[in-house]
């Protein structure tokens, strides 16, 4: 009876296999007040969350990366196995792909830690997209930036 009911709650609430993210980070000046925003869907295209970060005075760069590593972080705490990932910088796409080294001190801390959580999943993607494309998590980004500008 007891492994009748572990199965009924694990039906309730299974494990999300595949998600896939939308990121975006920005700065409003360089370094600036920063936000990064993300968005999860689930396999079926369903939105399964949205997040908006303050993440204070910060370079645009760090708040792509910081856009990232919360993505790696809800994908985490889903216990998902599979992530892919949809970024409109070209910067950490290809730093995180492996194309482009990382120099930058501050990114390369957050390049690592990328890292770490990357290699906890059976299956990982990052892949460019265009600006239009990813509007959801630009505007997220920017909510967190209006909130404290206001």
């Amino acid at each position: 009876m007891k492994k009748a009911l572990l199965e009924g709650a694990k039906a309730l609430h299974p494990k999300l296999k595949k998600l896939r993210a939308f990121i975006d980070g920005g700065s409003r000046g360089n370094p600036g007040k920063a936000g990064a925003g993300v968005v999860i869907y689930d396999e079926k295209g369903e939105v399964l969350e949205e997040k908006s970060v303050y993440l204070g005075e910060t370079t645009n760069n760090v708040a792509e990366y910081r856009a990232l590593l919360i993505a790696l972080q809800m994908a985490e705490k889903r216990g998902a196995e599979e992530l892919e990932v949809f970024a409109d910088s070209e910067l950490v796409v290809k730093q995180i792909s492996g194309k482009y080294k990382v120099k930058n001190p501050a990114l390369i801390v957050l390049y690592k830690e990328a890292r770490e959580r990357i290699i906890n999943l059976k299956r990982f993607q990052i892949t460019h997209i265009p600006r239009k494309e990813n509007s959801i998590a630009d505007r997220l980004a920017n909510m967190a930036i209006d909130m404290v500008s206001e």
